[in-house]
């Protein structure tokens, strides 16, 4: 399987913006292969009885991504990062939809670490994360923002930075920051 470098995906995310069609028929199978594995990994984080399948996520997420005609992805970075954003929202969406309760729903999310980590010592249901980010926005939008980017994004520290235009520096203390305030606020609230 060739590998395709972020600069080629810019490019034709640009191109598609432009009205490209073709740019978008050759886009579609280089970010459909990100997309799915950017649901396996989140959906491997579920319980195992869960209704939801990861090809289910994925084609939601893109029908929904291909419906936004007058979007100008800036590069790969942005649009996973708003691609992060619409699986947040349909799958705790899909939580909320199936009766879970706030707390102790059976949903289990990965926790943070440095590939995305709140606890080491406890996972969190996906309905709390989001309250909790919410709030967090509230607080300080720029940390949760990258939470969400780096945790339900899967971005890099050097990715979010780009989305975000701010330093590599900024992007590690807002994640360390951010993390310690999630913790502590699922701890109070579990």
């Amino acid at each position: 399987m060739r590998t395709h470098s972020p600069k080629e995906i810019t490019r034709l995310l640009v191109a598609w913006s432009d009205g490209d069609e073709v740019a978008l028929e050759d886009l579609t199978p280089l970010v459909y292969e990100e997309l799915h594995r950017l649901a396996h990994h989140y959906m491997s984080q579920e319980r195992a009885e869960h209704t939801l399948q990861t090809s289910a996520l994925v084609n939601e997420a893109y029908v929904r991504l291909v419906d936004w005609k007058n979007v100008r992805w800036q590069n790969r970075a942005h649009f996973f990062a708003v691609s992060a954003q619409l699986m947040r929202r349909i799958l705790v969406d899909f939580a909320r939809s199936r009766g879970y309760k706030k707390r102790g729903g059976g949903i289990r999310v990965q926790t943070l670490d440095e590939a995305a980590l709140i606890s080491d010592e406890k996972t969190t249901d996906l309905v709390a994360l989001d309250e909790a980010l919410v709030a967090l926005s509230e607080l300080d939008p720029r940390q949760s923002k990258v939470v969400e980017l780096r945790f339900f994004g899967g971005l890099t520290v050097d990715e979010t930075a780009e989305v975000l235009k701010v330093s590599n520096a900024t992007v590690r203390r807002d994640w360390r920051l951010a993390r310690a305030w999630l913790h502590r606020e699922l701890a109070a609230t579990a």
